[in-house]
């Protein structure tokens, strides 16, 4: 199994159960690794035989930027199903997290894996 991964991906988005919250926009960080076969890209060097982390990144900043969810739980879900069926990725591990949420450390979130992982 091969990876292509994207680390601290960071977008502004309304998240938050507080009412405060949801008056102003926060931060989020998120690490995507994406299962795929890297093979054909590597044999023919073309962006089109290959998982493309920029066309992943735009979508999930378009995506994040435009929602308004209060559980980070239920921001990280909707990030998988985009990227499971839109990308065609059979497996993938997400983490998310809210810096500065929790007093005292650095930041706090979820880590999930959707789909089948390849061996």
């Amino acid at each position: 199994m091969d990876i292509v991964y994207i680390r601290d991906l960071r977008v502004d988005t309304v998240i938050g159960i507080y009412d405060w919250e949801r008056q102003i926009r926060q931060v989020v960080a998120i690490d995507l690794e994406m299962a795929t076969d890297i093979a054909r890209a590597a044999a023919s060097d073309r962006i089109e035989d290959t998982l493309d982390y920029k066309a992943v990144a735009k979508r999930v900043i378009q995506f994040v930027r435009d929602s308004e969810f209060e559980l980070v739980e239920k921001l990280a879900e909707a990030i998988a199903k985009i990227i499971l069926e839109e990308f065609n990725t059979p497996w993938l591990k997400l983490k998310l997290g809210k810096p500065g949420a929790v007093r005292g450390s650095e930041e706090v979130g979820v880590i999930i894996e959707r789909g089948q992982r390849p061996t």
